[in-house]
């Protein structure tokens, strides 16, 4: 029997578990965090996620958690609409095949997914790697250490594992020049105004965004652009100069911001290789391909199904190496698509404001739905092959 250990029990890990755990490995992890976590945007899921979820038979789980979005819309400074694209139109282009969803949601469903008898540590991080004879020596933050056949880094953009096995991020981590803050808040007569909208209030070289969770909460998306690749000091205040005269809806907004929201630079990981003897990485870990690509979450559930795959198919270092060579195409692909259209997501100049805010209310004029429909199924391609 196979042992696996997983570092990290977000949406890579807790979905790789689930499929090595139904054929017959032995699986454990392991998640720095004291508990679950709720944090984390809204994503638009679909490609890849979709198609594994399908497999996994929880997609019903996950449509009574999907919020219920009505559009997208584009706001100036005094929160009237100037674009904006209706959820309906997004969802047709995609055959239906697409959710809203809050990460922790996600990842709330995959972990219940899970049998209860396997062992998630949390509160328990990796202080060391060794390499022994046909496997790998973890030495864990607990005082134990444990041996396992394979070692997978699902631990995110600040992976740990990949820091003690390939060295430093600072080699593998891209800026593409923008910071983000997120957070959860309450308000019923902002949320009131909202409504089921996701509204994005935006300038050169800022946006505000916030949306309705589906619990009464209201969520806060902002994107500055900043080359500086060190976080603030002192994040609340650095989100409230940034953000400050978007108009009252965002002033209002920065008003419920708490005194440790999140606060990261916009980044991508390029690697040359996932792999180093038997340790793995996946997902962000391996290839964040940024918030300016979107489909990360989709792409680790992917990947995580793409891996368990090779894995039992072969012996490990050949299924390492078919997996880096399944996955490889789709994330430089969504990692060029990043870099290329973070310019048209949080713009720096005016005029492109502008044209975007029009250009994404074609789809709900006569023949802009296959246009714009082809072009999300590209970006959304699925890396799970067709059931046969």
């Amino acid at each position: 029997m196979m042992k696996v250990m997983i570092c990290g029990a977000g949406i890579a890990g807790l979905t790789l578990a689930w499929w090595l755990e139904r054929a017959g490995a032995e699986v454990a992890v392991v998640e720095r965090a004291a508990a679950p976590r709720s944090d984390g945007y809204m994503m638009d899921f679909f490609g890849s996620g979709y198609d594994v979820a399908e497999r996994m038979g929880i997609l019903g789980e996950l449509r009574e958690v999907a919020a219920d979005i009505a559009e997208l819309t584009y706001a100036d400074r005094r929160g009237r609409r100037v674009g904006g694209l209706r959820y309906a139109s997004f969802q047709e282009m995609l055959g239906g095949r697409v959710l809203s969803l809050m990460r922790g949601d996600l990842e709330a469903v995959l972990r219940s997914a899970l049998p209860r008898d396997l062992p998630i540590l949390y509160g328990t991080g990796i202080e060391a790697v060794h390499d022994v004879p046909s496997g790998v020596e973890v030495e864990l933050t607990d005082g134990t250490v444990r041996r396992a056949d394979l070692l997978v880094g699902a631990d995110g953009i600040h992976s740990t594992v990949r820091r003690l096995v390939f060295g430093g991020e600072e080699a593998f981590l891209r800026s593409l020049g923008y910071h983000t803050v997120s957070y959860l808040f309450q308000d019923a007569e902002l949320a009131e105004e909202v409504g089921r909208r996701f509204v994005l209030v935006g300038v050169p070289d800022r946006q505000a965004g916030f949306y309705p969770t589906g619990n009464g909460a209201l969520a806060a998306s902002l994107i500055h652009a900043c080359p500086a690749m060190t976080l603030p000091t002192d994040p609340r205040a650095e989100t409230l100069s940034v953000y400050r005269g978007l108009g009252p809806l965002v002033d209002r907004m920065l008003e419920q911001c708490p005194e440790d929201p999140y606060y990261d630079y916009v980044a991508q990981i390029r690697m040359p290789t996932w792999s180093r003897g038997r340790v793995t990485l996946l997902g962000d870990a391996a290839h964040a391909v940024s918030l300016m690509a979107g489909q990360g979450s989709s792409m680790a559930m992917g990947g995580a199904h793409t891996l368990a795959t090779e894995l039992l198919g072969a012996d490990v270092g050949s299924a390492l190496e078919r997996y880096e060579r399944r996955m490889r195409p789709f994330v430089l692909r969504k990692q060029a698509a990043g870099r290329s259209t973070a310019g048209w997501t949080v713009p720096h100049q005016a005029w492109r404001i502008a044209l975007r805010n029009r250009l994404f209310g074609l789809a709900d004029l006569p023949g802009g739905r296959p246009l714009m429909g082809h072009s999300l199924r590209r970006l959304g391609a699925s890396v799970v092959p067709s059931a046969g």
